[in-house]
């Protein structure tokens, strides 16, 4: 093996090779809302065809509840709370447990590799399945309100708070359901967790607190719906306080925030073990 001195290069080659980089440099980092549109879009069409039914299932549940509550609550306050449990807990059905199962599915079989390789930061991710699980919600939601107004007698004219029930219940639950699927160990426990979760829905924000222990009381104040659910059911009242609606939903979406921020973590403990 002989050494070529440099002065005996070409002076072509000898400038091409002072002139090439070290190193080639690297692509810039993907911002936030490009990819959490993209991540957006590819979950909303993968689930349409495979969520419908279940959708589907949880209006269906949702409407059996309030006609079997039909005939215990007369109306009044009772009714109100009925009616607006009835229409949050189509989103707790989607986005609090449908997404932990998908993300205890997505951990167990790897899928969470797949997207540790993508140019998208985390928050992206979570954020884009948790927003494609809960605009789901939005026709059940709405049909589920809809049925109870007519069937209680309640007035429908304040039913456009749900623009803003609907996103801030639906990010709070998403990121709580995301964060169980991503901590759960086995796809099974995420199930269960998700499944409880839609239970204490159903049983804390369906049922008239006024019947309700003191005890069931302070834990229905921890779960994250019943501040959505609050804020619908003030609205059915002849007079409602909207600084108490506004309230209500100012804790809703500080919980959302809060349970997003949670999920973003457990995303990044989960995808790097």
């Amino acid at each position: 093996m002989s050494v070529v001195p440099a002065e005996a290069l070409p002076d072509g080659a000898l400038a091409a090779k002072e002139a090439a980089p070290e190193a080639a440099e690297l692509g810039p980092r993907a911002r936030l809302w490009p990819s959490l549109a993209a991540v957006y879009r590819a979950q909303l069409s993968r689930a349409r065809v495979a969520r419908i039914p279940l959708l589907f299932v949880a209006t269906f549940q949702s409407v059996g509840i309030m006609i079997l509550m039909r005939g215990v609550v007369d109306g009044g306050g009772e009714a109100r709370s009925v009616v607006a449990g009835s229409a949050v807990l189509v989103v707790a059905f989607v986005a609090l447990n449908l997404l932990a199962q998908y993300f205890g599915q997505l951990r167990a079989s790897g899928g969470l590799d797949h997207y540790a390789t993508l140019p998208v930061p985390p928050a992206a991710v979570v954020l884009g399945a948790a927003g494609a699980y809960a605009s789901f919600t939005v026709p059940g939601t709405l049909v589920t309100a809809v049925f109870g107004c007519v069937l209680f007698g309640l007035p429908m004219a304040h039913l456009w708070i749900l623009i803003a029930v609907i996103p801030l219940a639906g990010a709070a639950l998403a990121g709580l359901g995301a964060a169980l699927g991503l901590l759960a160990p086995r796809p099974e426990l995420a199930t269960l967790l998700g499944q409880l979760g839609m239970s204490a829905a159903l049983l804390l924000g369906v049922l008239p607190p006024e019947r309700m222990p003191e005890v069931v009381r302070l834990a229905r104040d921890l779960l994250p719906s019943t501040y959505g659910v609050e804020a619908l059911a003030r609205t059915f009242g002849p007079h409602p306080d909207w600084a108490r609606v506004l309230g209500d939903l100012a804790v809703c979406g500080v919980v959302g925030v809060l349970s997003l921020a949670v999920a973003t973590w457990a995303y990044r403990r989960a995808a790097v073990r």
